[in-house]
Order: C-alpha cells, then structure tokens, then sequence
C-alpha cells in the first residue's frame, strides 16, 4: 500500500490509496529472533494476500490457510514471545501499526493476527518448564483462547482436572494450544487459574455465523476432563497484575488494563481506514460531477467534502488514542494505575470514533457501495462487530478511569 507524503495518519486524498495485490506466501517460518520494524514491513505482505482472499474467507467463515501462514511468516505469532525461546519481546507500538495495515486490507485479518500475538503474549506468564514445552516446536506455536471464567478445574497431584466450554474463539481452527481461564477451589473459597491445553486435548464445535468479522472463525472449543499438570498453568492475577514468573521483558510486566483493549481496536480501526479509502474511490467521480453549490439537482461538492474530512479526522483522532496507548504500554512495570486506566478508555473511544466514521462513510456510499459485491459492506459489518467486544465497551472504560482519577487526587475532606 501506497503512503501519500504530508497525510495524516487516518487521511486520504479523493483518492490514491490502493491495497496492492501482488504478494507470494510465505513457504516456511524463520526462527531467528525478530528484529524491530520487521513485522510492520512484513504486515504489507500480510494485507496485500488477505486483501485478495477477504470475501472468500468471508463466505467460508475462516482464514485461507495462505493467510494463515504469512501471518505466522510476517511474525505475529512470536511478537511477544520471550527471546530466549526464539520470539521478539516486542512493542505494542509497532503491533499496533501492523495490525492498522492490515485491517485496512481485511479487518478479519488483522484481528485473527492481534489474537496469535495477544494470546501467545499471555503464554509467556507460564513457568520455565511450560513455556518450553508450548514453544519446543519454534516460537510460531498458534495460541489461542478467552479470559471468560467459563471453566472449572479440580487439583489432582501434579496438576488439575479441567472442564469447560469456551466460545467464540478466533481462528481455533489453526491453533496448536488453547489459553483459557477456570474457577478454581482455595482457601478463601474459589480463585481463577489460566490453563494452557494441547490440540489434543481439545474439541472444536462449528458454531460460529456472526454477520460480523466472519472471517475469524470464532468457534466453541470444548475441553471435558483434561489433565493439565501445573507448569502449563499459573494464577489469573499474574497476568492482570503483569507478574510474570521469569520475564522481565516490558512487554509482560505491564498490567493487562492498559493493553487489553489494543488487541481489539487496532483492527478496527483498520477497517475505518478501509473503508474511506474504498468510499473516496467512488466518491471521487461523484465530487468532480457534483454541483458546487448546494440547490441545485443532485448533491453538492459540500455533502462529499465533509463527509471525507469529517471521516478522516474522526480516524485521525482513533490513530492518536491508539498510538499513546501503545507508547504507554510499551513502559511495561512502569505503566500507572491511571495511565492504564486511560488507555483502557482511549481504545474504547478509539473504536468509538471508528465506527463513527464507518457509519458516516456508509451512510455516503449511495446504493452501489450497499452491494454484496462491495468491500465497504464487509468494512461496516466488521467494524460495528468488532465494537461489541467486552473488552471495548465505553462505560465500563469510563468507570475505571474516573475511578482512577479519583484515587489520583488529593482527599479533600
């Protein structure tokens, strides 16, 4: 994808912006460390093939695996992998980014990517000896799975029996472990642990046919009384408090409250910056026929200019929250209560204003940009998808954060 010098970061001209189509997959994984920049130059290769397969993948409801394997080629997967065991240790930051360019080929995509990179980030959490045995095979193990509490473990000796059923989990069908969260019996009365499971020791049921971010594959994963012995398991607290056992990496240190969101607005805002720019394409023809003044037959040059500026600020305004949001996390211990606070609030305003923009360019997009035939349908419905996340919901955002600014200021009284 072409950069336009002097643009903004959410910003298109009537428009030159294309996704670029021509890209090879990626044969086998490199298992050297990862060096910086390589995964935002890589995300190009990723957009540019899911780009091309989006409304396939769309009807099938799954990935093409091509596109499965230049994500885990481009990096992904190993972005927050601990070093020592072939991964980057990387930043928020530069995943960020990634993540923007390739929603903006297919959202669908980029949230897939954000879940191998998000989840494999929280395996990291596991003692020495269960971090090895998930990344033996190369730093490009597929982990997926949800913090939802929906299972329930028994401590046997050596580990713990678990049970659950767990939906909605992205691109499962790929994934060789499952990450997943379960209520716990202790001394105070109940705890939640996180467990890390094989492929084998789980089952997956087609259920997935959400009209939004289909391409995802979020289906059931079934676990029925699996032995999971205590290196592939540690406390739940660990990881929202950013406690990793033996890690020092910024990248785990930091508390989950202040990167939680990123995983789940990037790709959103991806498929607001799809969206204008398949929208000032058709807009263009529509701006240069267009009566200058308003009064006239037809709609003016005024009703397609403020639409583009009114859509690409609100984008710009998501790219900003979402960038300091990054730069906080990537300060790992250092991160504030309040400031993780306020980055769980920018990423749910991000997506806000994301949507926003979706919405309003939609609205514009006259009766052909409404076809099936049209990628911007596929933008809309994944966007305003992407919005019902848990983790992306304002007033919940809100609460945490005036909550934060309050124990922030001096007591008056």
């Amino acid at each position: 994808m072409g950069a336009v010098a002097d643009r903004g970061p959410g910003e298109t001209a009537l428009h030159s912006m294309r996704t670029n189509n021509d890209v090879g997959t990626v044969e086998e994984t490199v298992t050297s460390p990862q060096k910086a920049g390589t995964l935002l130059s890589a995300a190009e290769d990723v957009a540019a093939l899911a780009g091309d397969q989006a409304a396939r993948a769309d009807e099938t409801r799954r990935l093409d695996p091509d596109v499965m394997k230049v994500v885990l080629g481009a990096g992904f997967a190993r972005h927050f992998v601990p070093v020592e065991h072939g991964g980057a240790a990387g930043t928020f930051t530069e995943l960020t980014e990634a993540l923007v360019t390739v929603g903006t080929a297919c959202a669908a995509s980029s949230w897939s990517a954000s879940i191998v990179a998000g989840v494999g980030r929280m395996a990291g959490f596991l003692p020495a000896e269960g971090r090895a045995e998930v990344w033996k095979d190369g730093p490009d193990a597929v982990v997926v799975g949800s913090l939802a509490p929906l299972g329930r473990a028994k401590a046997v000796p050596g580990g713990w029996r678990l049970s659950g059923t767990w939906p909605s989990i992205s691109v499962v069908d790929f994934s060789d472990w499952a990450l997943v969260r379960a209520v716990v019996a202790d001394s105070e009365g109940q705890a939640l642990r996180v467990f890390v499971v094989p492929r084998a020791g789980y089952e997956i049921q087609d259920t997935w046919s959400n009209v939004g971010m289909r391409a995802t594959g979020s289906n059931t994963l079934v676990v029925d009384d699996v032995f999971v012995p205590d290196a592939r398991t540690f406390e739940g607290d660990d990881l929202f408090q950013g406690r990793p056992r033996s890690s020092s990496a910024a990248c785990h240190s930091v508390p989950l409250q202040a990167v939680n969101g990123l995983s789940f607005a990037a790709p959103a805002l991806g498929a607001a910056r799809g969206a204008l720019a398949v929208w000032s394409d058709y807009a263009t023809a529509k701006f240069r026929s267009a009566p200058r003044e308003p009064g006239g037959p037809g709609i003016s040059r005024g009703f397609y200019a403020t639409t583009l500026a009114r859509a690409a600020g609100e984008i710009d305004m998501a790219y900003l929250l979402l960038d300091r949001a990054g730069r906080v996390a990537d300060r790992g211990a250092g991160v504030t209560p309040l400031e993780a606070a306020r980055n769980t609030r920018d990423c749910a305003l991000a997506v806000e204003t994301s949507v926003t923009a979706v919405n309003r360019i939609f609205a514009a997009a006259g009766t052909s940009g409404h076809s099936t035939a049209s990628s911007l349908q596929r933008f809309w419905r994944d966007a305003n998808a992407a919005a019902t996340h848990i983790g992306l919901q304002f007033e919940p955002a809100a609460m945490a954060y005036a909550s934060a600014v309050s124990a922030h200021l001096p007591d008056t009284k």
